[in-house]
């Protein structure tokens, strides 16, 4: 039986870029840095001669972020930008205490949004005790999709 959601690791390119990113801007913390080899992992991720970094990144609550830079072998480059209708794993969602100021701090980072905060329609989706959700979708430096999101 699943009990909850562990992590989710992200594949970057500039490892360094992505730790400022999600460490500075996004205020999660570092709390592992560990480069991973050998015939264990390969086993796990069904590559050859694998070597990566790793970074562990934590919110009090909730699913760590991992970040993952392999040295070898060399990851593919996607064949399409990462929209939002691409089927698979598609943006991680971040919940806020208030949307706005987080929206206002990110942009006065440079973080670019791809809209503005919307409410999500109650005629459409219902949440638990009357809630309503309010989010906007972002981007990190190498394009992932990322969601802030308010239950109020």
């Amino acid at each position: 039986m699943l009990q909850q959601i562990d992590h989710v690791n992200l594949v970057v390119r500039d490892l360094e870029r992505m730790i400022s990113f999600y460490s500075d801007v996004l205020r999660m913390e570092v709390t592992k840095q560990v480069t991973i080899s050998g015939e264990w992992v390969g086993q796990v991720v069904g590559l050859t001669n694998v070597v990566a970094d790793v970074v562990y990144l934590e919110l009090p609550d909730g699913p760590r972020v991992e970040l993952i830079a392999y040295r070898q072998p060399a990851s593919p480059q996607p064949l399409e930008a990462n929209q939002a209708n691409l089927v698979g794993l598609r943006h991680i969602a971040f919940r806020v205490a208030d949307i706005d100021a987080e929206v206002a701090r990110l942009r006065e980072a440079g973080t670019p949004f791809l809209g503005e905060v919307v409410t999500v329609p109650t005629t459409q989706v219902k949440y638990a005790g009357g809630a309503k959700k309010r989010l906007i979708y972002f981007r990190d430096p190498e394009q992932n999709l990322l969601e802030l999101c308010q239950y109020a």
